[in-house]
């Protein structure tokens, strides 16, 4: 199976509700797709989104990574080379994780395709079927304890509950939240870098004994300050989860070697893809580190790829896969299976993705 073609497109997917953040406010998906073309006729495909604020890469960063470096490298190579395939993807470009990332699943699903299994079964097999929390964006207490009602009525027994955007308010907005939902829902909170590290635990310990019932805290100061995580993870009521701060293998060893987190999130667009996302689950084996796998806001290929990872492995034990949830529509045909909360892998090759609704992806020159 050699690597003929590789083609590239954009597919725009609109949101229920706009998806806020202390970093951005988007109303749509707006991704990058990958095909990845072979001499048998399989296609393997790959996701990327451009999410500039957190990891740097735009629409016209992944698509100028993936044509005039990745490519390059990659046309003519047989897939069943696969371990040296992979290692060139990474070696092709400095960062660009997300380009990276895109070609890297497509490739995982190119060789699944090659021996006829589902790329879940070829990491590990763990379980078939996981369950995702959903994202509250920020907004107003009312608005987001409205929005938190809703995702609690569609079925969901644990929400995401975004921060930061207005330190003054994030006590307010989540005992807006927690009053509006009861003690029973899970509440995790993500604030996506927005506190020093003396605010965090300030914010973070007033959140607690308010009785707020907090699982854990994402990224709450800047990507770069490990040792401010640390002291958050050290003098915070809440546990802490790194999430910006985990580009790399390195990234995530350093941060458990120092106990600056309690747990590492693993995100596929971040680390460059899952060969990377492989290694940081193993090192998390190896220090006893819980994990979540988390997503951008992503449509379905990438994320499908996200489920396989946690299917494949038991020290995956958070979801947040929710961007297929938060789309109005799923123009991918298919893949896993979403039902809201309840996500079921696909047992087709590969990543089983078949293609694209006609009229969706819009190919690029």
């Amino acid at each position: 199976m050699k690597i003929t073609q590789i083609r590239l497109g954009t597919i725009s997917v609109p949101l229920r509700v706009p998806f806020k953040t202390a970093l951005r406010s988007v109303d749509s998906v707006e991704d990058v797709i990958v095909e990845i073309h072979t001499d048998t006729g399989a296609v393997g495909y790959g996701e990327a989104p451009p999410t500039g604020a957190v990891t740097g890469d735009t629409a016209g960063a992944i698509v100028g990574a993936v044509r005039d470096h990745i490519a390059k490298r990659l046309i003519g190579r047989d897939v069943d080379e696969f371990e040296d395939v992979l290692q060139t993807v990474q070696a092709s470009v400095v960062r660009n994780t997300s380009a990276k990332a895109a070609v890297d699943m497509a490739l995982w699903d190119l060789y699944g395709q090659l021996y006829h299994i589902p790329v879940y079964k070829l990491l590990g097999g763990a379980r078939k079927s996981i369950v995702t929390d959903i994202t509250i964006s920020v907004n107003s207490p009312e608005e987001m304890a409205r929005d938190a009602e809703d995702a609690v009525r569609r079925g969901y027994d644990c929400l995401k509950v975004k921060v930061g955007a207005n330190k003054a308010l994030d006590v307010e907005r989540l005992l807006a939240v927690r009053q509006a939902v009861g003690k029973k829902i899970c509440i995790r909170i993500d604030a996506n870098q927005a506190w020093t590290p003396k605010e965090a635990v300030r914010i973070l310990n007033r959140m607690q004994e308010r009785g707020l019932g907090i699982e854990f805290v994402e990224q709450p100061v800047p990507a770069h300050d490990f040792e401010g995580m640390k002291y958050v993870t050290e003098q915070s009521y809440v546990p802490v989860l790194a999430d910006e701060s985990v580009f790399s293998p390195q990234d995530a060893v350093k941060i458990m070697a120092m106990g600056a987190a309690d747990l590492i999130n693993i995100k596929l667009m971040k680390c460059g893809g899952l060969y990377n996302a492989l290694k940081i689950a193993a090192a998390a084996e190896i220090y006893g580190v819980e994990c979540m796998i988390g997503c951008m806001l992503e449509a379905k290929i990438s994320v499908n790829a996200a489920v396989e990872l946690a299917c494949a492995k038991k020290i995956i034990t958070k979801i947040d896969l929710d961007g297929p949830a938060l789309c109005r529509e799923d123009p991918i045909l298919g893949g896993a299976v979403f039902d809201e909360k309840q996500i079921t892998v696909s047992d087709e090759p590969g990543l089983g993705i078949r293609g694209i609704e006609p009229g969706r992806l819009v190919y690029l020159p």
